[in-house]
């Protein structure tokens, strides 16, 4: 990773998908996603995945020349790849512990970011054996640092936002995504003259053409130290997904982490099954499998710096707050401050 980023100038000239073909290609995407599982069983393999920086993350930084040479950021990826995973694990397991008494999640954006919203949690049918988040350390996704779900759609509803991010390095200014029963209903970013085309930029790059996409995760990134060391190093903006997602809170729309995979036994360390795997989209694979999958996947990150606040939300109506004003506040968290 670390290639200059891309900013694209929309023009007349360039050739576009018709409405016909839009459909087409999205279609071709869920019917390629269905033949990669028959061919590749999932229960039958699994995969580790690390990211390290190009030579070229030093240039091409039109408001700035950047200090650190790739030497430097090369070593401080080393170091956040190779995060201690026993530490983090059992910090995410107490903040499992609490989101496991929730019923939903409230997430509120500071300063410039708008979010407001609210997901909704699955409930497990037995709580001494089963959990709701999966507690991901580096045994797949290199480096630690995460805890995700599959969200209820019904009750999961307001709006994600962040004031800047990179998604698969294409640059989204003021992206705003509006959800109803976990499902996007409305959408704008900026940095466009017209705002249609920011709507058809996301249509393009977001939607991948669909007319809507479910919330496929909520998760809480907890890797703190390579949000640092990237703000530090100036690198923030090249960060691949899979170091990027675990920088603060992230919301996924498409497919659900376990997509083609729900009927596999997954488990925490702690011996806990996770259980939420499938939502409305998913369970329909048996019925109606070109109903069940998008082929899709898009992680949306909002940087700690732009959370107000995350917290976990009982049925009784407390609350239990997990990051306020960018920081771990849950008791048990606060090492993962300490970058900071």
């Amino acid at each position: 990773f670390g290639e200059k980023p891309f900013s694209p100038v929309m023009h007349e000239e360039a050739p576009a998908f018709s409405k016909t073909q839009q459909k087409k290609i999205a279609r071709f995407r869920q019917e390629a996603d269905l033949l990669y599982d028959r061919a590749v069983i999932g229960k039958e393999r699994s995969f580790t995945i690390i990211a390290f920086p190009v030579p070229e993350i030093t240039e091409g930084y039109p408001d700035r020349d950047l200090s650190a040479s790739y030497d430097e950021i090369f070593r401080s990826v080393i170091r956040i790849n190779t995060l201690d995973y026993v530490t983090y694990r059992d910090v995410q397991a107490r903040i499992i512990e609490v989101l496991d008494t929730a019923c939903s999640v409230r997430v509120r954006g500071r300063g410039e970011n708008r979010t407001d919203l609210t997901v909704a949690l699955q409930t497990p049918s037995d709580p001494d054996r089963q959990t709701i988040f999966e507690n991901c350390v580096a045994d797949v996704n290199i480096p630690v640092g995460e805890v995700f779900t599959t969200p209820s759609l019904k009750g999961t509803e307001g709006l994600l936002h962040v004031t800047r991010v990179y998604l698969d390095g294409l640059l989204f200014e003021d992206l705003a995504i509006e959800f109803k029963d976990g499902r996007i209903c409305d959408y704008s970013c900026g940095g466009f003259n017209d705002p249609e085309e920011g709507r058809k930029y996301i249509e393009e790059n977001i939607l991948f053409h669909h007319e809507t996409l479910p919330m496929g995760e909520c998760a809480i990134g907890t890797n703190t130290m390579a949000c640092a060391e990237s703000v530090r190093l100036g690198i923030l903006e090249r960060l691949p997904i899979l170091i990027a997602e675990k920088t603060g809170p992230h919301f996924a729309v498409g497919d659900t982490c376990y997509s083609h995979e729900e009927q596999n036994r997954v488990f925490n360390p702690d011996g806990k099954e996770i259980f939420a795997k499938d939502n409305e989209y998913s369970l329909l694979r048996d019925t109606e499998p070109e109903k069940a999958y998008f082929g899709c996947h898009t992680d949306i990150t909002i940087p700690y710096e732009e959370v107000g606040l995350f917290c976990a939300v009982r049925k009784d109506g407390s609350e239990v707050p997990i990051i306020r004003e960018g920081r771990f506040v849950l008791p048990g968290t606060e090492f993962l401050n300490e970058p900071f």
